[in-house]
């Protein structure tokens, strides 16, 4: 999915996330009316970084590896948070599960258009944030996925496998 802003609410949006850095994506994106998608795409400083969405299974498969995350996921209507252990993979017709003691997902994968690592200051703390948001065809979010939520600023080992993965998927 493209920008579809005009130029000028791109400056304006642009603007708003430069003098509120830690303001939820999704209240910008009601806000200012567009997916919380273009929302991500216009984070400032490189915060927003677009992985590669035909390896959105094997990014799943690479947080099994990563301990308890913190998962938050919507329908539209309902958004769901989880905190949990990935892994039980296995693939049922159009599904990629995941189904573990803390998880049981059932993912629509082919469905996820767009994938983005993400840096930035928690809405709750402004500590740093590390995340990686799944995105459908619309520019909706599908899944976000945390290393850490916002209690303290990622450790070292955090940051080193967010940096690991962004690197292994970059587009």
């Amino acid at each position: 999915m493209q920008n579809s802003s005009s130029p000028e609410m791109v400056q304006k949006i642009s603007a708003f996330l430069r003098e509120n850095p830690q303001t939820m994506t999704i209240m910008v994106a009601h806000q200012f009316g567009v997916p919380e998608l273009e929302i991500v795409r216009l984070l400032p400083d490189g915060r927003a970084r677009e992985l590669d969405p035909a390896r959105a299974v094997q990014l799943i498969e690479a947080f099994a590896a990563l301990g308890p995350l913190y998962v938050i996921v919507s329908s539209g209507t309902v958004i769901l948070e989880a905190h949990g252990v990935f892994g039980g993979f296995s693939k049922t017709g159009p599904f990629f599960n995941v189904q573990t003691d803390t998880l049981d997902m059932h993912i629509r994968h082919k469905d996820l258009s767009a994938i983005f690592a993400v840096q930035k200051p928690s809405h709750m703390t402004a500590l740093g944030t590390l995340s990686f948001q799944f995105f459908n065809p619309s520019g909706n979010s599908a899944m976000k996925v945390f290393l850490n939520f916002g209690a303290a600023d990622p450790t070292p080992e955090q940051a080193a496998h967010f940096d690991r993965l962004v690197q292994e998927f970059k587009v």
